[in-house]
């Protein structure tokens, strides 16, 4: 894919913290069986995200990594509200926004908004792309009713599509312009954080990079701050001004792109990168991947989540579950950068 590869520096001048998570913690019933209930057992539940913490940087593109089931898409989905969290807190400029209801909960919900993995089944398909739009401007007055229309013509030409998609139903699309259209839905609210779960995972590699440097050029002109969801390491590469990487449903790591990239200090974000694959020809990573299956969320490892995994792993990464801790460039969770260190040993 084309997409632009170089990496992304944040604008210090705007690196205020815009959004901020804090001990966020979320669980779903898991299934339990007629026997199960018959013998009063206790329903088990799935640990989707335990104490994360995160902090998001007004005008920055944050990317969100991890495995499949490491919580990604749930800390998406926690964020603007559709799952509420069972404890912990989310600050958006300064206000605790958890416990919002009614007008407040809209009035953020306008300011954060997120564009989704699937955006067929995201859109109304008996609703043609102008009466999607005309909804949202006129339901959240947007835009005085006289207006709707011309805006409605503004948004389409904001995310490259013609004018007379407005008249067309999301079924004569392809994938790459539904996604525009989602786009265009979220930017009819006029937010300050979009928060974009996979956004191309669904569309074709030549489709992509269109999406993608679309995204780059709406952020740069709306100043946009933007939460990237992805599995693609490359994609968040060269998106990202900072990543976080979360297992298991808690933030490992955080760090600048560049150090993050270039000198990753989680054992799981090390696996991570050497598992990637390369886009040199007959290249193979001399490094080894992550060993064995990520465990269930249903039984979640004592201590560190990652122990089962970690080539590197000690008697300490059992009993305690390590903090997220400053370091140089970033955080990270593991006992090997705390200065208690292994044996007591301050680490480097």
């Amino acid at each position: 894919m084309s997409a632009r590869t170089e990496t992304r520096t944040p604008d210090r001048t705007t690196a205020d913290t815009v959004l901020e998570v804090s001990g966020l913690t979320k669980t779903f019933p898991a299934g339990q069986s007629l026997l199960a209930r018959l013998r009063g057992q206790p329903r088990k539940v799935v640990q989707a995200l335990t104490d994360v913490h995160l902090s998001v940087r007004r005008g920055e593109t944050l990317g969100i990594v991890g495995e499949s089931g490491c919580g990604k898409s749930t800390l998406a989905r926690t964020l603007v509200r559709l799952y509420d969290a069972d404890s912990g807190s989310v600050r958006y400029d300064g206000a605790e926004v958890t416990a919002l209801q009614g007008a407040a909960l809209r009035a953020y919900n306008r300011s954060v908004q997120m564009i989704f993995q699937d955006p067929y089944s995201s859109l109304n398909p008996r609703m043609t792309v102008g009466q999607v739009l005309r909804e949202v401007l006129g339901v959240h007055r947007m835009r005085p009713p006289g207006q709707i229309e011309a805006r409605i013509r503004e948004l389409l030409t904001l995310v490259g599509l013609p004018h007379e998609a407005a008249g067309r139903l999301p079924h004569e699309f392809s994938g790459g312009q539904r996604q525009r259209i989602g786009i265009a839905r979220a930017l009819a609210l006029e937010p300050e954080i979009l928060i974009a779960d996979e956004l191309v995972s669904a569309l074709d590699v030549s489709v992509q990079a269109q999406v993608v440097n679309l995204l780059l050029e709406l952020q740069e002109e709306l100043h946009l701050t933007v939460l990237f969801v992805a599995h693609d390491l490359r994609l968040v590469r060269h998106l990202s001004h900072r990543v976080a990487v979360m297992y298991l449903g808690r933030v490992v790591e955080v760090a600048d792109t560049a150090t993050l990239f270039t000198a990753p200090r989680h054992p799981y974000t090390q696996g991570l990168l050497a598992a990637a694959p390369t886009l040199e020809p007959g290249t193979r990573s001399a490094e080894p991947a992550i060993s064995g299956e990520l465990p269930s969320p249903l039984n979640v490892p004592s201590g560190c989540a990652f122990r089962t995994r970690c080539p590197q792993a000690f008697g300490r990464c059992a009993v305690e579950r390590p903090a997220l801790l400053p370091v140089q460039g970033g955080e990270v969770a593991c006992h090997l950068y705390d200065p208690q260190g292994p044996q007591g040993t301050v680490i480097p």
